[in-house]
């Protein structure tokens, strides 16, 4: 289940994301601080190109589901998610959680956003996170170098197009 983010939901998100092996699967892979992610928070929150969910899983927050470039018109746009690593470690409900956060992001937005297309990054290191979208029909489209921390990465653009009803 996805629910939209609250104000009350910023202190695990921010515990969730500045998680070691979130943040090495990340863009941004330095710590970010209190300061810094409340800014991201009122960028984002009443933003309408943007959806910031909280992922349930056995009636717990148990990740993160954003969406990007939503506009008026525009059937298409972009996502990104990351999880309660240590959370769901624990309880043995990683995988189950992992497959069910993307399940639940796909639907949200073939559903309720009324997308066509959904788009996303992987770093191209991160062959669990690619297996797991090809697993869900993602295509990878494309290959590219991208700055991170000051080293060029490969980076692998990915993308899921809603199949029409016949």
């Amino acid at each position: 289940m996805l629910r939209s983010a609250g104000d009350h939901d910023l202190p695990v998100m921010l515990r969730w994301r500045n998680h070691p092996r979130v943040r090495a699967a990340s863009f941004t892979t330095h710590e970010i601080g209190e300061a810094e992610h409340a800014r991201w928070w009122a960028a984002v929150k009443d933003d309408p190109a943007r959806r910031v969910l909280v992922y349930e899983h056995d009636g717990a927050a148990a990740g993160v589901v954003t969406f990007a470039g939503l506009r008026p018109g525009s059937r298409c746009a972009d996502w990104g998610f990351y999880l309660d690593l240590d959370g769901l470690e624990r309880s043995g409900a990683l995988l189950r959680a992992w497959i069910g956060l993307e399940r639940a992001a796909i639907d949200h937005a073939f559903g309720p956003l009324g997308l066509t297309t959904l788009r996303g990054e992987v770093l191209a290191g991160n062959e669990a996170v690619r297996r797991l979208h090809r697993r869900f029909g993602f295509a990878e489209t494309g290959r590219h170098a991208r700055d991170l921390g000051g080293a060029p990465v490969d980076v692998v653009a990915i993308q899921l197009t809603k199949e029409e009803d016949a």
